[in-house]
């Protein structure tokens, strides 16, 4: 039955795509979600029977705008939304999905897509469920309320069971309610939410969320739904969560209790968004067979193209751009990165001649060595990061990865207590000719924090040399080229380290006046210490084995 459903084809269309209009963690989830529909994810599967009882209830509500019954009405995407997240169940009987995410552009129905859910739950949740929607004020937050209404009021067969009233929306046939609550007004915290609403999260900040979902810890069928387009403002709720979204698609973090739709541009196209029509396309789903709000779209881009002060709008609205990272790319796609893994073998390090990038951050900070070699046209690497052990679960709560599964896996070593211990990063490296059987012909380092370590390591009693290599655009271009062009080639290979995929997935390159390219820092979306060793590693390798430069240990003078 699923199959022949209008969410599955949709699914089915997406993650096929090839003409670029869908991006890539669309069709990702879509492709996940089809595994669990097609009985190949053990311990998760479609209910037929839940998805038969939605089915009947969106052809009781009637659409009060196109006259016609909802399982007809809704957009193809909300369909897949609306069936993903209330008909994907655990072998033990309870949904599978307790966080649902929509991203998606303006338009696009979204607060509408959500009254449709809020319905069903008001229907099917257990008596006396209490369901709340929060926004930044009490008018946005009511906007889901008069979906609701206005859903209610055009369906004859649903409006006898319903009592609206201006606070509060109460079902007859199971006692639950709906209140709409507003952040700017009213106090969040001791309501008990078996299911709520973040509309336009990215306006505001991660406490609301975080109460609604506080209040959950001992519901076993508990739900909530984030949507928002993008905003400007930095630090806001939903781009960390989108951030952490992209991370759980990808694999690099454990979870499985999001289900997202993240309608955005995918990375390598977002700088051709005047021009390129799939920026809108893989924002915008309801587009495709609208030709009025093709030519609408079309138009409002001419006029960002033209003016300054429609841009902002225009790419966070209509594109799923923040503004603010115009200008700034995604690095290397993370699955291409996740094709170049292989296992950790010492065995294989032995004899070879190897390169070290290291990383040193701020002693409270993160830190990293990467070793590299060059062999058969292909860079080999093994990565190793240092955090402050005390830390641990200060730092995975903040930056949402989870450092104690990377320590225990041997991806990172935990080393002092707040700060890191350095003595700790120099043992590490002055025993891997020793441990592993390498020849460690430089090492490269940026002078920042490094200049103790460094000295330590030239002079001991099996000294390194060290080759200072600061953060020149004009420098590092050349290698953070090489690297990702190794990485898109398949000529890359790392040991497995989850640590340094989520390095990667966060990475930001900017360009300078002169098209060079370089991971900048403070632009990327975390932490990306492992990626700049590993480019400081290859820098050395381009110079010595590519090149042929003999003569990098000349000192390289900073310009950030």
């Amino acid at each position: 039955m699923i199959k022949t459903s209008r969410a599955y084809k949709y699914a089915k269309s997406c993650a096929a795509d090839t003409s670029g209009k869908v991006g890539r963690y669309v069709k990702k989830q879509c492709a996940q979600w089809l595994e669990i529909a097609d009985g190949n994810s053990p311990g998760y599967f479609v209910f037929e029977k839940e998805y038969d009882r939605i089915s009947k209830l969106l052809k009781v509500m009637m659409h009060p705008d196109l006259h016609k019954n909802m399982y007809e009405a809704l957009e193809d995407y909300a369909m897949l939304f609306i069936i993903a997240v209330c008909c994907t169940f655990r072998e033990n009987g309870t949904r599978k999905y307790s966080i649902a995410l929509l991203e998606i552009a303006r338009k696009n129905f979204k607060t509408f897509t959500s009254g449709v859910i809020f319905i069903i739950m008001l229907l099917t949740e257990p008596r006396f469920a209490r369901l709340f929607s929060v926004a930044p004020d009490y008018k946005l937050s009511s906007e889901l309320r008069l979906a609701v209404r206005k859903i209610i009021k055009c369906s004859p067969l649903l409006e006898k069971h319903f009592k609206i009233t201006r606070d509060m929306i109460t079902c007859f046939l199971t006692d639950n309610e709906y209140t709409p609550l507003a952040y700017s007004n009213d106090r969040l915290d001791g309501k008990l939410a078996n299911a709520f609403l973040a509309d336009e999260d990215g306006a505001m900040d991660t406490y609301p969320v975080e109460a609604m979902t506080s209040s959950q810890i001992n519901l076993k069928n508990k739900l909530g739904i984030i949507i928002s387009t993008r905003y400007p403002n930095e630090n806001n709720d939903f781009d960390e969560r989108i951030k952490f979204c992209k991370e759980i698609i990808d694999g690099i973090q454990e979870s499985d209790r999001y289900f997202a739709l993240l309608y955005e541009p995918d990375d390598e196209i977002i700088n051709s968004w005047q021009t390129n029509d799939n920026v809108l396309y893989q924002a915008n789903p309801a587009m495709f067979d609208k030709p009025e709000m093709q030519e609408n779209l079309f138009e409002k881009r001419t006029m960002a193209v033209m003016f300054e002060s429609q841009r902002e709008n225009f790419l966070c609205k209509h594109c799923n751009i923040s503004y603010r990272g115009i200008g700034t790319e995604g690095y290397v796609p993370i699955d291409k990165v996740q094709a170049c893994r292989i296992s950790a073998d010492d065995n294989f390090w032995r004899g070879k001649r190897v390169y070290l990038g290291i990383d040193l951050s701020q002693t409270e900070d993160n830190t990293a060595v990467a070793m590299a070699c060059y062999e058969n046209g292909i860079i080999f690497s093994r990565v190793m990061g240092f955090i402050p052990g005390d830390k641990i679960r200060e730092k995975t709560d903040r930056e949402k990865f989870n450092y104690q599964r990377s320590a225990d896996a041997g991806e990172c070593i935990a080393c002092g207590g707040d700060v890191i211990d350095y003595s700790m990063v120099e043992n590490y490296i002055l025993s891997l000719e020793k441990n592993l059987g390498v020849t460690v012909i430089y090492a490269a380092y940026d002078r920042y924090n490094a200049l103790s370590t460094v000295q330590k390591l030239e002079a001991a009693e099996n000294p390194i040399q060290c080759v200072e290599v600061m953060q020149l655009s004009r420098v590092l271009h050349p290698a953070t080229k090489l690297l990702k062009e190794k990485i898109l080639r398949g000529e890359f290979r790392y040991e497995e380290n989850y640590m340094l995929e989520n390095n990667f997935a966060n990475a930001r390159c900017v360009e300078d006046t002169n098209l060079n390219k370089y991971v900048n820092k403070k632009r990327s979306s975390g932490k990306v210490d492992m990626v700049v060793a590993l480019i400081n590693a290859v820098y050395l390798i381009n110079e010595n084995e590519i090149i042929g430069d003999n003569s990098v240990g000349c000192t390289i003078i900073e310009c950030n």
